[in-house]
């Protein structure tokens, strides 16, 4: 893989080729299927007796003679007057100009008031306690030498630094990071970027990072925690990302077998309580799972679901969270258990809503013949590298999957094209793939949800450690990307079709932003940058990315040295602008 270490602050050294790209692709939208138009019922013409006929469903009546036929003479007059004077008030009514009210207006835009940017970072992962299956799990400490950090960055707008803080998700405060500016800055020449950051904060429970807008723009501000434990069942290291609360939200990659526990948290930090339903889909099918719909959230709660008690021995395993009233942030806290020994701990975040196209970057993929010796043995047969394909629709997709590497694209040794079934979760093996780090990009007829799984350790009897990779978003203008301190760390990029250039300016603990350096990443390669301890003089914290040209996709790699230790953190989507809605008026 190439590796390129990243200037110190104030250094501008590029890495990769000086070639620019000038191609781009416009981001990709799942098709939505149109609604077919229900036909009008066809209205009933001819002549008056056919017209009678049809009315009363009998045949024509005659007409007595004398005053009766007097009487239905004088009748079709009349009524003849009364279509004749209708008619003259429909044409007369066309000659007149219309209401105000009636006239076209034109669709406006409307600004949309910017709001607090909020990320809801997990806490320790814990151990089930005795517990009946489809009940709240109830937790307790799961070792000696576990610790829970909480690295996180904001950056100011126009020279000042929004209102932030990091607090319990009981709204007690635990880091104050910046106080209210008060007044937006007036427009003028640029500002100097300036970061507050919360560098390695350790905590004991759920936290909450909040930034205000500033100038009703939506703030800059990205969260990570880390877990790692060098001892008892939960050993090894997990990593996610301060999940913004949402109202639906998909994860894939959790398992029910024997030795697998995957727990939903679903965290409420509003002020509204929230009901969630949820989605299931295994190997077979949907899942219809009493006791999935209807969960209530109180405010300022975290309610887990033990996913074993919905849907028990499930290999692979998705979950559609969908919540009325509040939003919520649902993570999947998941471990392994191989007979006695630890086979990994991870927290499954959400990724992106299921898609034609899928993209994983930054998916490690051990030396495949070890990795073929180690599954191979009993109760291991999960410890390799693959793909997991979610289809929520009613029919089967056909994937194309492509990998690409340092040196381009690798093809899968089963093929690259599969057929997944529809409402099911289907798992692609990865195996015999060349060791390194990839890019795996799945594309898809139908909408699909997609998720990759990497692994570290090869000897059976020792522990290992697992990791599960989301679906990622197409990078663009200044992502804030926080970093834990400790261990390899690793900036891992792909772009997919042709050339992206990435521009990433490392973040310190003394709230400085340093000169950005670049890479240029050739179209179906994947490359990675290694993160220094430090940049002019202070710790490395965290880097706001910036992409430009074709598709290109991020995350960070985490690794501990002397360790079967991994995890991986996605790039939260950048913060947008000023947003706008359109808005038609008239009734």
């Amino acid at each position: 893989m190439h590796e390129n270490t990243p200037p110190a602050a104030g250094a501008g050294a590029g890495t990769g080729s000086p070639a620019a790209a000038d191609a781009s692709t416009a981001a990709e939208k799942p098709a939505s299927a149109g609604k077919p138009v229900k036909a009008a019922k066809p209205g009933v013409s001819g002549s008056g007796e056919d017209r009678a006929k049809t009315s009363s469903g009998r045949g024509s009546t005659r007409l007595p003679g004398g005053k009766g036929r007097a009487a239905a003479v004088a009748g079709a007059t009349a009524g003849i007057l009364v279509l004749a004077g209708a008619g003259a008030v429909v044409a007369g009514g066309s000659l007149l100009p219309g209401p105000a009210s009636s006239r076209p207006v034109a669709v406006a835009e409307a600004a949309v008031p910017a709001g607090a940017s909020r990320g809801v970072c997990p806490g320790p992962a814990r151990l089930l306690e005795g517990t009946e299956a489809g009940t709240d799990a109830q937790f307790r400490p799961e070792s000696a030498t576990a610790a829970t950090k909480v690295s996180a960055a904001v950056l100011s707008a126009g020279g000042v630094l929004p209102g932030s803080r990091l607090t319990r998700l009981d709204g007690t405060s635990a880091v104050e990071i910046a106080k209210d500016p008060g007044p937006a800055p007036t427009a003028g020449t640029p500002q100097e970027l300036l970061a507050g950051v919360v560098a390695d904060r350790a905590v004991d429970q759920v936290s909450v990072l909040s930034a205000d807008a500033v100038a009703n723009q939506n703030a800059s501000a990205a969260g990570a925690m880390k877990y790692t434990a060098t001892d008892g069942d939960l050993q090894g290291s997990a990593a996610a990302t301060c999940v913004q609360p949402s109202n639906d939200q998909w994860l894939s990659g959790a398992g029910t077998t024997v030795g697998r526990t995957s727990v939903l948290l679903l965290t409420n930090a509003s002020s509204t309580p929230a009901t969630v339903s949820l989605e299931l889909f295994g190997a077979g099918g949907k899942i219809q799972a009493p006791g999935s719909r209807g969960l209530l959230v109180a405010p300022g709660t975290t309610r887990s679901v033990v996913l074993a008690g919905l849907a028990p021995t499930e290999a692979q395993l998705s979950v559609h969270v969908r919540s009325a009233g509040g939003p919520v942030a649902a993570v999947i806290q998941q471990s392994v258990l191989r007979g006695l020994t630890p086979g990994g701990v991870d927290y499954i975040s959400p990724g992106t809503s299921p898609s034609v196209r899928q993209v994983m970057t930054g998916v490690d993929i051990q030396e495949p013949a070890g990795l073929a010796a180690l599954t191979g043995q009993s109760g291991y047969s999960d410890a390799g590298p693959a793909l997991e394909l979610t289809v929520p629709g009613a029919s089967d997709a056909v994937v194309e999957i492509k990998l690409y590497g340092r040196d381009g694209q690798h093809a899968l040794p089963a093929g690259g094209v599969i057929t997944a079934k529809a409402g099911a979760t289907t798992e692609v093996s990865l195996a015999g793939v060349p060791a390194g780090q990839y890019t795996v990009a799945a594309s898809s007829d139908v909408s699909i949800l997609a998720s990759a799984r990497m692994s570290r350790g090869l000897q059976a009897g020792q522990a290992s450690d697992v990791a599960w990779v989301a679906s990622a978003v197409r990078l663009g203008s200044q992502h804030v990307v926080p970093v834990p301190k400790g261990g390899q760390r690793q900036l891992v990029f792909g772009a997919l079709d042709t050339r992206a250039t990435i521009t990433y300016a490392p973040i310190t603990a003394d709230g400085k932003v340093g000169a950005a350096a670049s890479a240029d990443i050739a179209g179906g390669t994947t490359a990675s940058i290694s993160i220094p301890e430090q940049a002019g003089g202070a710790d490395v914290v965290g880097y706001v990315v910036s992409a430009s040209g074709d598709a290109a996709y991020g995350a960070v790699l985490l690794g501990q040295d002397g360790r079967n230790d991994v995890s991986s953190l996605a790039f939260l989507a950048a913060a947008a602008g000023q947003e706008t809605v359109p808005v038609a008026l008239g009734y």
